[in-house]
């Protein structure tokens, strides 16, 4: 069997757009999963915000003694950042997989409602009284059924949707994103599927017994890592799309493109096989910090190297418009992986460095997806693309300019020494370098948090019509030929 066998082909004889008959009737159906998958992704963002508002607020002492439970906030705060960084990134995947793929049935939408449904739970979790958090890495939780249930439901949801869309066949044309990004996507499909595996195979490894935190970090490690694999070959994916709307043409054939990903996941089929001697022996815990740390970033560098090539060389008149848009957000996004990477291998203890590597990195995966979710937008909406890629040009920018700063004044500070996961009176901060790194790093923040609120502001203004007389089916709208 091919080392490609794992990654479904995507056909390129379907046509949606201008057809007649199950051809177009399918692209019809395949817009509103697209844009269910979208908007839930886009409404954590906006209640993440909210919930972000909590935790400072909660600081001011009249609020804060009005609140008799002090782990409210806390609980906030770990509902922030599991919509941010778990709903945000992977109900948007699943928009993304929807739109290379044909309209799903049944399991699709009870998929789909089934993660809102989690979403809810997850929300309603941090209202318990008494529930307590618990700040593992990758998946932060709160140890109570509700929150917990609600966010199986989640994973759940999202991991039958993506299996049933890697079943369904793959459909091309103009309006549609190119074979290369689609084959991306189903890649970070399939290391979803893989992180759900592995998340298995440790729970099934670890001993009873084992106090809170150390059997929530535990279960989370390995597949934390390879969720981080999805996250990569979901913004290769958008950075494919990128390239070909900014240059006119596809950066690689099909088959290319399914050899790259190849590449990519293969070496983290081992992962689930770490257990083998416990969730708890080195082999598991050691081995996968080194698949993130060297089964990633060679991939990534060299995309990073074809993009740019593949910039040098368009094959239309420069760009303009959305073009100009997705150059712009595959220069934000590469920018911050790019410095990720720089930072990740800075790392030598546990410091802001470490931080400052993540915030970078996820930073680049963002920036990517917002870039996305400017396309889908003017595919759904044709008119008024002008203003819309103007302006999301402009927040790109800002949002990559200010999250780099903000790593930058991280990345500072832990070059001096300064600790993580420190706050307030525990935060030891001794030496100028130190003071610096903090300075940058609130700068950085607060150019990069307005450049989200406009992210936000502009896409559901946008969304505000996607289910008006005034949308237009996404196969119908040319994004990808002007």
């Amino acid at each position: 069997m091919p080392a490609t066998a794992f990654l479904p082909s995507p056909p390129a004889a379907v046509r949606c757009p201008a057809a007649t008959g199950a051809a177009a009737a399918g692209a019809e159906v395949a817009g509103p999963a697209a844009r269910r998958w979208v908007g839930l992704a886009v409404g954590s963002l906006v209640i993440a915000g909210l919930l972000s508002l909590f935790v400072v607020i909660g600081r001011i002492p009249v609020i804060s003694r009005a609140i008799a439970d002090p782990l409210f906030f806390k609980r906030c705060l770990v509902v922030h950042v599991d919509l941010a960084l778990v709903v945000w990134f992977y109900a948007f995947l699943s928009g993304l997989v929807a739109l290379g793929r044909a309209p799903g049935g049944r399991l699709a939408q009870a998929a789909f409602a089934g993660a809102v449904g989690g979403v809810g739970a997850m929300l309603a979790g941090a209202l318990m009284h008494g529930a307590a958090p618990v700040l593992a890495n990758y998946v932060p939780v709160i140890d109570h059924p509700l929150f917990l249930g609600g966010l199986a439901a989640f994973f759940l949801g999202t991991l039958f949707f993506l299996l049933d869309a890697l079943g369904r066949p793959a459909v091309a044309g103009p309006g549609r994103p190119p074979a290369d990004a689609v084959t991306g996507w189903q890649a970070a499909a399939v290391a979803y599927v893989l992180a759900g595996a592995t998340w298995v195979a440790t729970r099934a490894a670890l001993p009873e017994g084992l106090e809170t935190w150390t059997r929530f970090e535990f279960a989370a490690w390995g597949a934390g890592h390879v969720l981080q694999v999805a996250n990569a070959a979901a913004m290769l994916g958008v950075w494919l799309w990128l390239l070909e709307r900014a240059a006119g043409r596809p950066v690689l054939s099909a088959r290319a493109a399914r050899g790259v990903f190849t590449v990519l996941l293969a070496p983290h089929f081992a992962m689930p096989l770490l257990t083998a001697r416990g969730a708890l022996h080195p082999l598991y815990h050691d081995g996968a910090t080194q698949l993130m740390r060297w089964g990633i970033f060679p991939v990534v560098a060299a995309m990073l190297i074809l993009g740019v090539r593949h910039l040098r060389r368009p094959a239309g008149p420069a760009p303009a418009g959305l073009a100009a848009l997705a150059r712009a957000g595959f220069a934000a996004s590469a920018g911050l992986t790019v410095l990720g990477l720089v930072l990740g291998a800075c790392i030598r203890s546990s410091t802001t460095l470490v931080p400052a590597h993540y915030h970078a990195s996820l930073g680049g995966v963002t920036v990517a997806f917002m870039t996305a979710a400017y396309l889908v937008a003017a595919a759904i909406r044709p008119a008024g693309v002008g203003r819309l890629a103007a302006a999301g040009r402009r927040q790109l920018v800002w949002f990559g300019a200010g999250q780099s700063v903000f790593a930058l004044g991280f990345g500072l500070g832990g070059l001096y020494g300064l600790g993580r996961k420190a706050y307030a009176a525990e935060q030891q901060v001794r030496s100028a370098g130190e003071y610096a790194g903090l300075a940058v790093m609130g700068l950085g923040g607060l150019i990069a948090t307005a450049a989200g609120l406009w992210f936000l502001f502009l896409i559901l203004r946008e969304m505000r019509g996607w289910w008006g007389r005034g949308s237009a089916p996404a196969a119908a709208a040319p994004i990808l030929f002007p």
